[in-house]
């Protein structure tokens, strides 16, 4: 770490807007009609980059449940009771979090100090094979193996159930019929999210959207507005995870136009960081590994979770050191992530994402090392100083754009008077066109009607 991370942060106020050359003091609450003729057009225009990249973290999935009245998915540390070794485990997580710049540790800090000692239990067992067994030390290894495996797979099982209770609490808010008015708000909010990124205009590459969470919310999402995915799984009844980044895509040919086909609309890429609820990793026949995604509802009961003799459920807790994204497939995975954003002419905004993941944060500083990159951060709050931390630490203020406060993280918010509106709409561009031409210009030679409402549609061109 660099003395800037170690050193003290001086908190940031409660909002902050940094919006190209437009940098207010937001002393009290900020009101959208000052900001918005400023914020909107500037993301219009970034969202028509060449490569569009969303990276979504827990603060989305919070701010629906919020609005649906769902219970979320809990972070706090599982107690350990009387189990040997639990204070050298917990001050584990606690150096893990406090090396993150997190405070307290969470659960993932926990259970990688878990993984760790498992680690280092399982190398203290395989003396054994050669000592005649007199080896006090080993002999307790094997206890103490068993005991912290099985106290891993009861928190993990734990965390799993809490994600799938938050996930049956959005989908019961959604399909709620005797709460319509809040049903209809909640599906708005997500669908409105969505389709103001993935409204890309058909000669633009497709969004890819990067998510370190578990739950299947953006897939939810991507159904309501019918979106297609595009990922490396193939195949329709038991899906395979495939190395291969061949691009196959959908693409359709203009109207009077030979030989120059478009992308088709609706459809993005994903990308799960962290693996999911529905992915199993099994041994196939030839005795590899392979990764298959399950048939597995959003938001099923707890008992649709149990997997066949042999697999697991490959979910990853976020991990403090790089060399643990080494194994399959999240170096794949991860691969991905640097490949798309770190490129020339490429836009990364982020929502709910506290820039606690070292490796993340990593690939974003090597993005914005490119002149020509751009980084978008949506914030509820400064993430307990990390987002500071890492904006002054990267030192390319030109390069990111901060919506960060309350006000600016509120979703309703954010999607009513911030977000562009969908960059799709022909018709409403050819309609501000007539309106232009039919406008008598002034006395100075300027237009009657006010073309800063229009900026989002004009940069969407």
């Amino acid at each position: 770490m660099s003395d800037l991370d170690n050193a003290e942060v001086v908190p940031w106020p409660e909002h902050v807007l940094h919006a190209g050359s437009y940098h207010p003091d937001l002393s009290g609450d900020p009101e959208p009609e000052e900001h918005r003729n400023h914020v909107e057009p500037w993301l219009s225009a970034l969202f028509q980059a060449e490569h569009l990249n969303l990276l979504i973290g827990s603060g989305l999935t919070s701010a629906i449940a919020s609005k649906a009245d769902a219970p979320t998915a809990g972070m706090a540390p599982e107690p350990f009771g009387s189990l040997k070794l639990s204070d050298a485990v917990n001050a584990a997580a606690q150096e893990s979090a406090r090396r993150l710049g997190r405070g307290d540790p969470n659960i993932e800090d926990q259970i990688r100090s878990i993984l760790d000692l498992i680690a280092g239990l399982q190398v203290l067992t395989k003396e054994t094979e050669h000592d005649d067994g007199d080896n006090l030390l080993c002999g307790d290894a094997e206890d103490l193996l068993d005991t912290w495996k099985s106290k891993l797979n009861d928190i993990l099982n734990s965390f799993i159930k809490n994600v799938l209770k938050t996930e049956r609490g959005i989908l019961q808010a959604v399909e709620d019929a005797d709460e319509y008015e809040r049903a209809n708000r909640v599906r708005r909010l997500l669908v409105g999210f969505l389709i103001a990124f993935a409204s890309r205009t058909s000669t633009r590459e497709r969004l890819h959207i990067f998510t370190t969470n578990y739950d299947r919310l953006i897939e939810y999402g991507c159904d309501l507005l019918g979106l297609r995915i595009v990922d490396r799984f193939v195949g329709a009844l038991s899906p395979v995870f495939h190395s291969s980044r061949l691009g196959v895509d959908l693409h359709y040919n203009p109207p009077g136009i030979r030989g120059e086909p478009r992308y088709l609309e609706g459809v993005v890429r994903l990308t799960k960081l962290h693996g999911s609820l529905d992915w199993r990793s099994r041994i196939d026949p030839s005795g590899g590994t392979e990764v298959r995604r399950c048939a597995l509802p959003f938001g099923a009961p707890e008992n649709c979770l149990l997997a066949e003799e042999g697999d697991s459920v490959l979910i990853y807790p976020n991990p403090a050191k790089d060399i643990e994204t080494l194994e399959y497939p999240y170096a794949e995975l991860f691969r991905d992530f640097a490949a798309a954003v770190c490129r020339p002419n490429a836009v990364v905004v982020t929502y709910g994402y506290g820039f606690g993941d070292d490796h993340v944060n990593r690939i974003l500083a090597d993005m914005l090392s490119i002149p020509s990159t751009h980084l978008v951060i949506i914030s509820w709050d400064d993430a307990g100083g990390r987002l500071e931390r890492f904006y002054k630490r990267v030192g390319r203020d030109e390069q990111i754009t901060l919506l960060v406060g309350k006000h600016f993280g509120d979703l309703e918010t954010l999607i009513q008077h911030y977000l562009p509106k969908p960059a799709i709409d022909r018709t409403t561009w050819r309609m501000v066109e007539l309106l232009q031409r039919r406008t008598p210009p002034t006395d100075n030679g300027e237009k009657c009607s006010d073309d800063r409402e229009n900026s989002s549609l004009e940069a969407g061109e």
